[in-house]
């Protein structure tokens, strides 16, 4: 029920707010079709470009992850805290009612990534900054080689994050966030002590891979991954997207 109703908004039927303006930098095919199977592009330092629309997909083309974050999982490879694991169950036998996002609150990470809505990536000196359609929330990622915030910072819904380039990989450490954030939909607890850390990979023009390393020892007993594919939206532009003006979900969160 609650994924149900938290999709109301989501609608990817809705005509873009900007006319269709070609990229130039893309490589395209003999059609005028972006040839989304070309090598990734990199900067003039070699670092590659992750710059782009992108939206989370799966081969289903259903918001699997979104519902679920633990879809693939084998039942038991969750590492729960005994307290977390019940609370889990709580929550999914109520039909997930408390979920944030029902009254508009932000989702944190990792599961503003698998919402099935733009993002777009700008890469800037010191900073990579993420545009997320969904709830229009940005995200800073900073690239300037400073440490996370101290434990004692004031905690928030999507924490302070950091990146570093490993070889092809972007990776990101998050960390600061309060304790009002699921993981998902299907109700999987996160406390003030969680830390993610993401490696982003563009495999291709249209392709990029982030692995979402989740730990949290005050919720699990030790860190668990999920696996997540992004593709390209070619030649594509954020539209505004309010929550609360459009908020259909609150009557159709029924508990048990």
């Amino acid at each position: 029920m609650v994924a149900g109703a938290l999709l109301l908004t989501l609608g990817s039927g809705v005509q873009a707010q900007w006319p269709t303006v070609p990229d130039k930098n893309m490589p395209r095919r003999a059609d005028g079709r972006v040839d989304l199977d070309a090598p990734a592009p990199r900067h003039p330092d070699g670092t590659p470009n992750l710059q782009g629309v992108w939206e989370q997909y799966n081969e289903f083309e259903i918001p699997l992850l979104l519902r679920d974050i633990s879809t693939g999982k084998k039942p038991g490879e969750i590492p729960f805290q005994p307290w977390a694991e019940a609370l889990y169950k709580q929550r999914r036998e109520n039909n997930a009612v408390d979920h944030p996002g029902a009254r508009c609150l932000p989702s944190g990470i990792p599961e503003k990534n698998t919402v099935p809505a733009p993002v777009k990536i700008l890469q800037v000196p010191g900073m990579v900054v993420f545009l997320y359609e969904s709830r229009t929330i940005f995200r800073q990622i900073f690239t300037d080689g400073r440490p996370l915030p101290p434990p004692d910072a004031q905690p928030t819904w999507q924490g302070y994050s950091i990146g570093r380039w490993d070889g092809d990989a972007f990776v990101v450490t998050t960390a600061g966030f309060n304790d009002k954030t699921w993981l998902g939909l299907a109700g999987h607890p996160a406390t003030e002590a969680l830390r993610v850390t993401e490696r982003f990979e563009r495999k291709s023009v249209g392709r990029m891979d982030l692995l979402a390393t989740i730990d949290d020892p005050k919720a699990y007993t030790r860190p668990w991954t999920v696996d997540m594919r992004f593709r390209l939206l070619p030649d594509g532009e954020l539209i505004e997207h309010i929550c609360e003006e459009n908020n259909r979900d609150l009557p159709h969160m029924v508990g048990k």
